[in-house]
C-alpha cells in the first residue's frame, strides 16, 4: 500500500511502544503493514506525533497522541540493469570500486526508482552481483550522498560482502579501512586540525535532515578533521577554507552535521548550509559569481584504503578533485 494511516492512540494503549500501537492500530484499521514494516517506517522518518518526526520505535505514546504513518509506493521487487557509464578505478573477481560522479544515487528508493548506482552495477556485473544486502541493494557496504562525489567499494559476491561488511563495521579500528574526505567549508577553524565526537539522529523536525543530540541519544559518530586551506574576502578577513575529513564512523550526512554543528557547514549544501549563502556577497564578484552557482555540497570521497576481502592486500585509490570543485578552489583562491 502507499499513502498514509492516520490513527489516534487510545487510552488501552497509553504508555506503549509506538512500534507496537501502530501494529495493532494499524491491524484494527484494515492495514496489511507489519510490525517489522512499521519499525523500518518510523527508523525513516516517515511517522509523525503529534505532528513531529519521531525516529525512535520505542518511544511511548501517549493518549490522544495522532500518529501519522507516511507509507511510500512499493518498488519492484528487484532493480533493473541499466547502461550507465561508470567510472571503474579497480575491479576483480570479488570487488569493484568506482569513483561516483556528483549527482548519482547510490540505491533505488522512492523518488530514485532508476537511473541509480545498483542499476549501472546490475548491467555491468550481471548475475554475480551480490545480493546479501537486499535486493535493493545488492553489494553495497557504504555509500556516498546523491551529490557527494568520490570513491565507493562495491562486493561482487557474498563473501566479499562479508569481508567487507565486517571492515566498514570496525570503521577501521583493528584493520586498514580508510575514508577521507575533502570538504570546503564557510568560516575557518581557529586549529590546525581537531575531533568532533557527537551523536547523530533523525532531526525530530524534519525527515529529510539529519542532527547532533544530545549524549546519550542517537548513534555514536566521529570526524577528525584537518585544515589544508584557508581563504579570505574581499577584504583580507577569513572566509572559507577547505578541510580533510576522516571517518571513524560513517552516519548518514555525518561530515555535513558535524561540520555544521561544528559551524562551518560546506558550500552549496542545500540541506545544512542554507543560512551561510549570504556570506558570498564579501567575496570579489567574479569568486562570488562561481560560489553561488555551485550546485551541491562541496564534498569529495578522496581516499579509500581497505583490505583486499579474499586475498587480504591492502588496497588504497586515491581520487582526484572532480572540475566542479577544483574550479571553486581555484576561484576561492583567487
Amino acid at each position: 500500500m502507499s499513502g498514509s494511516l492516520d490513527v489516534i492512540v487510545p487510552p488501552a494503549l497509553a504508555g506503549e511502544r509506538l512500534d507496537r500501537a501502530l501494529a495493532q492500530l494499524a491491524a484494527e484499521a484494515g492495514s496489511d503493514l507489519s510490525r517489522t514494516r512499521l519499525q523500518a517506517l518510523v527508523r525513516d522518518g516517515a511517522v509523525t506525533v503529534a505532528g513531529a518526526v519521531v525516529a525512535d520505535p520505542k518511544h511511548r505514546v501517549r493518549e490522544g497522541d495522532a500518529l501519522c504513518v507516511s507509507v511510500p509506493d512499493a518498488l519492484p521487487a528487484e532493480p533493473a540493469g541499466e547502461a550507465i557509464a561508470l567510472v571503474i578505478v579497480h575491479e576483480d573477481e570479488d570487488v569493484i570500486v568506482i569513483d561516483k560522479p556528483a549527482g548519482l544515487v547510490v540505491h533505488p528508493a522512492a523518488g530514485h526508482e532508476t537511473g541509480t548506482l545498483v542499476n549501472a552495477l546490475v548491467a555491468h556485473c550481471g548475475d554475480t552481483l551480490s545480493g546479501i544486502g537486499g535486493v535493493r541493494r545488492p553489494g553495497i557496504v557504504h555509500r556516498l550522498d546523491k551529490d557527494t562525489s568520490g570513491l565507493l567499494v562495491v562486493a561482487k559476491n557474498d563473501r566479499a560482502h562479508q569481508g567487507l561488511s565486517a571492515q566498514f563495521a570496525d570503521h577501521g579500528r583493528t584493520g586498514p579501512l580508510e575514508r577521507a574526505y575533502e570538504a570546503i567549508v564557510w568560516g575557518v577553524p581557529d586549529r590546525v586540525r581537531g575531533t568532533i565526537e557527537a551523536p547523530i539522529d533523525r532531526d525530530s523536525r524534519s525527515r529529510e535532515r539529519m542532527a547532533v543530540v544530545r549524549a546519550g541519544h542517537g548513534r555514536e559518530a566521529v570526524t577528525h578533521w584537518e585544515r589544508l586551506e584557508a581563504f579570505a574576502d574581499a577584504d583580507g578577513k577569513p572566509l572559507a577554507a577547505r578541510l580533510l575529513c576522516q571517518l571513524e564512523t560513517g552516519r548518514t550526512h555525518q561530515i555535513r552535521v558535524h561540520l555544521t554543528h561544528a559551524g562551518h557547514p560546506l558550500l552549496g549544501d542545500p540541506l545544512y548550509g542554507t543560512g551561510f549563502r549570504t556570506k558570498s556577497a564579501r567575496l570579489p564578484p567574479g569568486t562570488r559569481a562561481v560560489v553561488d552557482a555551485f550546485p551541491r555540497q562541496a564534498l569529495h570521497a578522496r581516499t579509500l584504503g581497505f583490505a583486499h576481502p579474499r586475498t587480504g592486500e591492502t588496497l588504497r585509490f586515491e581520487s582526484p578533485l572532480p572540475p566542479d570543485m577544483a574550479a571553486l578552489l581555484a576561484a576561492l583562491r583567487g
